[in-house]
This record gives C-alpha cells, sequence and structure tokens, in this order.
C-alpha cells in the first residue's frame, strides 16, 4: 500500500529522521510508538504530504511518489487525523469535512448547504458523532473535535478509487472509552479497503488495535515485530532503553495532605454545566475529579481558574472568597493550570522556549533593564535539564518542538512560577511512558512541598494512582467522595458505578 525507503529529514542541525524504512501493507493496522522525540510526528507528516522529505522514497502500491501537498496525499488515497487537529473552528462541521471538496455541492453556482450537512451527516454516523453538522466547530468539544477529523478522513472512501491509507496521530489522547471502541470498532469494520498508521503513547491500545508494530527511537526504526509477540513491558524496554518500574504511579512516595485548605469551593455552580459543588484541597493533596465527558469536571476545574463564569457559590483561596474574572487574577493567588489543548492555551507557538517558561513570571529573569535574556536562557537551560525537554537549545521555538516536549515546557512554566494550586487537566496527553513517570515523580515532589493538585487525569487508572482522594461527577453534580490512600485504592468499578 505505501512504502517509505531511507527516509531523512533534517530541521537545520536536528536530524528528525535517519534512513526510516517502514511499509504498510493492504487491509493492516501498523502500530507506532516511541518515545516524544523519536520522529513519530515527522514520518506521519512526509506520509501525508505536509512536510517534505530531506532524502528518500516514498512508494503507493509499487508506483514512486513525491507528495506535493495534503490535497496530493489526500488524491492518493492518503489522509491523516493530527494529534493537535486541523480544524478550522470558525466554519461549521461539514465545512471542516469537506473542506477543498465544495464542487461536490455547488449549483448553479452556489453551495447546496443542505446536501453539504446531508453529506456530513452520513460521515458523522460512520464515527457514532450525534452533532447538528451545521455548527460552527468552535463549538465542540475537543473529543467532539476528534471525532469529527476522523469522520473527515473518513469521507476519502467515498472520493477515491481503491483502497485508503489513513494516519492516526494519537487519535485517542481525549477519547472516553466508548468512544475509543467506536473508533476501533470503526477501524476493524474498514480493514477491508483501509490501512491504518495508529501512533499511541497508550502501549496497551496499540496491542490491541495493531497487527504489526514498528517502534522508533532518536529518528530511527530500531524495532519491527507482529503485535501477537509484543508486550507492553517489552515496548516500553526498547522505547526507552530500560524496565518500566515496577511501582508505576510511586504509591509509596505518597504522603498525607496537610491540614490546611488551599483551594475550597462551596455550592460552585456554572450555568448549563454544574450545580452545588463543595470541594476542599488541602496542602500535599493531590483530588482527583473523575466523570464522563460532560459530567461537568472541565468546566469545574476551569471555574477555578476563572476561565468559566461562576453563576452561584463561593470559590475560596485560603480560606478567603475571591473573585476569579480571568486567569490573571487566578495567577496572582498562586493557582497555576495545565490545560489540554496545550497548543491553544498553554504555550505561546511563535515563541522560543525560555521566553514561555518565564511567561507566567515575568519577575523571574527580571535584570536592572527589563527581561535578563542571559538569566531567561540561564533558567530554560536548568528546565530543560532537568525534566529531559528534547529540544536544541532555550532558542528553540515551542512550535517545533513534540506534543510532549510541548507539554514539558508548559509544566516547566508553572514550576517557574512556584505555583502552590496547580490545576492540572489531562497532563500526560500525548506523552510518553518514559515521559509520564516523570510527570509522577513531580507531581509526588510538589505535593510533598506542600503543593496542591486538582486533577483530571488522562485514564481512571491514573486518577486512582496518583490521588489521596477522588471526587466523582455526573451530570453536574458530586456523585461520590471516594478515598484513595496509599495501600488502600479503590478499584476502577468503584468510580465507574457512580459516573454512569
Amino acid at each position: 500500500m505505501l512504502t517509505a525507503q531511507s527516509l531523512t529529514k533534517s530541521f537545520g542541525p536536528v536530524h528528525a529522521l535517519k534512513g526510516v524504512d517502514i511499509e504498510i501493507r493492504r487491509n493492516e493496522v501498523v502500530g507506532l510508538v516511541g518515545e516524544n522525540g523519536a520522529g513519530k510526528s515527522t514520518l506521519m507528516r512526509i506520509l501525508c504530504g505536509t512536510q517534505k522529505p530531506t532524502s528518500g522514497t516514498l512508494t503507493r502500491s509499487g508506483k514512486a511518489i513525491a507528495l506535493s501537498g495534503p490535497a496530493h496525499a489526500n488524491a492518493q488515497g492518503i489522509a491523516m487525523v493530527f494529534q493537535e487537529q486541523s480544524l478550522i473552528l470558525n466554519l461549521s462541521v461539514a465545512e471542516n469535512i469537506f473542506l477543498g471538496q465544495d464542487d461536490a455541492f455547488l449549483r448553479f453556482g452556489l453551495i447546496d448547504w443542505a446536501a453539504m450537512n446531508a453529506a456530513a451527516r452520513r460521515q458523522l454516523d460512520k464515527v457514532g458523532l450525534s452533532v447538528d453538522p451545521a455548527i460552527t466547530a468552535s463549538k465542540l468539544s475537543f473529543a467532539q473535535r476528534q471525532m469529527v477529523e476522523l469522520a473527515k478522513a473518513l469521507a476519502l472512501e467515498d472520493r477515491v478509487e481503491g483502497d485508503l491509507v489513513i494516519l492516526l496521530d494519537e487519535p485517542t489522547s481525549v477519547l472516553e472509552q466508548a468512544e475509543i471502541d467506536i473508533l476501533f470498532e470503526r477501524m476493524r469494520a474498514l480493514k477491508s479497503r483501509a490501512s491504518f498508521v495508529f501512533v499511541s503513547h497508550r502501549l496497551d491500545e496499540v496491542l490491541a488495535i495493531s497487527d504489526r508494530i514498528y517502534v522508533m527511537k532518536d529518528g530511527g526504526v530500531v524495532a519491527h515485530m507482529p503485535a501477537a509477540e509484543a508486550s507492553p513491558a517489552e515496548l516500553h524496554r526498547i522505547m526507552v532503553g530500560r524496565a518500566v518500574e515496577g511501582e508505576y504511579y510511586l504509591e509509596s512516595a505518597q504522603g498525607t495532605p496537610g491540614e490546611r485548605v488551599l483551594l475550597e469551593t462551596r455550592k460552585l455552580g456554572v450555568a448549563g454545566a454544574f450545580q452545588g459543588v463543595d470541594l476542599a484541597l488541602h496542602e500535599g493533596e493531590v483530588l482527583g475529579i473523575a466523570g464522563v465527558i460532560g459530567s461537568g469536571r472541565e468546566e469545574l476545574i476551569r471555574a477555578c481558574f476563572g476561565f468559566e463564569t461562576i453563576a452561584a457559590g463561593t470559590l475560596l483561596v485560603d480560606d478567603t472568597p475571591v473573585s476569579l474574572d480571568g486567569p490573571d487574577k487566578a495567577v496572582a493567588l498562586g493557582i497555576g493550570f495545565i490545560p489540554s489543548e496545550r497548543r491553544l492555551e498553554g504555550l505561546v507557538m511563535m515563541l522560543p522556549i525560555a521566553a514561555n517558561i518565564t511567561l507566567a513570571r515575568l519577575d523571574s529573569a527580571e535584570g536592572p533593564f527589563g527581561i535578563d535574556r542571559g538569566k531567561e536562557r540561564s533558567l530554560a537551560r536548568r528546565w530543560i535539564d532537568r525534566l529531559a525537554i528534547r529540544a536544541p537549545g532555550p532558542a528553540t521555538l515551542c512550535e517545533s518542538l513534540s506534543g510532549g516536549n510541548q507539554q514539558k515546557v508548559v509544566l516547566a512554566k508553572w514550576l517557574t512560577a512556584k505555583s502552590r494550586i496547580l490545576i492540572l487537566d489531562h497532563p500526560t496527553r500525548g506523552i510518553d511512558v518514559g515521559a509520564k513517570q516523570e510527570v509522577f515523580r513531580l507531581i509526588r515532589e510538589l505535593t510533598a512541598s506542600g503543593a496542591a493538585i486538582l486533577l483530571i487525569a488522562d485514564t481512571l487508572e491514573e486518577t486512582i494512582g496518583l490521588s489521596h482522594n477522588i471526587l466523582v461527577m455526573k451530570d453536574g453534580a458530586i456523585t461520590a467522595r471516594i478515598p484513595a490512600p496509599a495501600g488502600g485504592k479503590p478499584s476502577q468499578v468503584e468510580l465507574i458505578e457512580h459516573m454512569v
């Protein structure tokens, strides 16, 4: 179906790919795994035509091709679902699905919107998403937009003769299990006329859906095997160069929270999202919030940072009622926020690493005449070393980093700001297993120093493993408060029965 031979890609002195060979055969799912910065996303962008290789060749169905761009790749039956999404937020869902394909709906020089919306509805049905095709993409949640991305890719099957190649770059990173099940079911159903490349840091998912697996490290392919012969532990060892630690969530380092309450809500409510929420976040505590999308958990944590307008109740910091009309006030109170959408809310992509790290506390790099760039670079180098950020140096633009390394820069920003209260919204989304353990270790270190953390995790397992206590939300209300002490963790079933 699609073959890459001796692919290389350089960005100045950085060699992102080094002689990569990979083949995608007919009617299969190929898993692609590796640490952040291993070259996975660069390879995927070359395969879908958004980047050109420095050298090497691509072959499609036995014929050499030189992709001139994404439209050319689409004409070859190759589509990609990007990790950071590519929807245009001020266009409708239907317009996004058929972007560049408007001619199919022209009637006497005008677009037949009813026909386009009906066609979009058919594509959305493939992924089990029941939203109005006419609404703008900005009104959808991140997970809903991800499903629209999938529908957009699957729409190729109606326009292209022959089998498809669909590239999925971290498509499950913020999906609920029911949505992941729909995706996997659709992938299996489409294997009769499509092949998939599936990139994920969730190794159990890669093993569950893939036929074969390629492992990348430092810009090259270092292993290739049938999925049936692989295990999560073996893949981790090849990727990282060491075995996964037995105590993955560092439960033995989970201390006891202090008596002091740093953040509290009393009967808090946000219109249309949640109501009557009481919580108390103590110093040294990780308080996990569990619930499905739409339960109100996302709006709750965003209200605690000034992103949502509080309609009822009281928010207190250090036992003092506060009114947050924006994130700036939250930052001044010592609250930090790591968002799930780091490219939109966590970073300024066109600024270098050093400038992003000091963004929340400019005084951390202040000199006698404004920002001391030398001091800023020195501070950034320390975080680059401590968090193992893969980048040539502090002057590297954040847009050129892999997703996981971007997340580490966001973490470094709030650690530089010395935030006492950290709100973490999917902090490990899109980062590899080795980097996740670094994040877990940081969380333990922060709580040991007295910081308080409000957490929405990627999985229930992660919520249970990291939290001291867990609040479960359903339909905008707290339905359970479950202790999760070291040595006495609840089961996932105990949480799920209060979620659904």
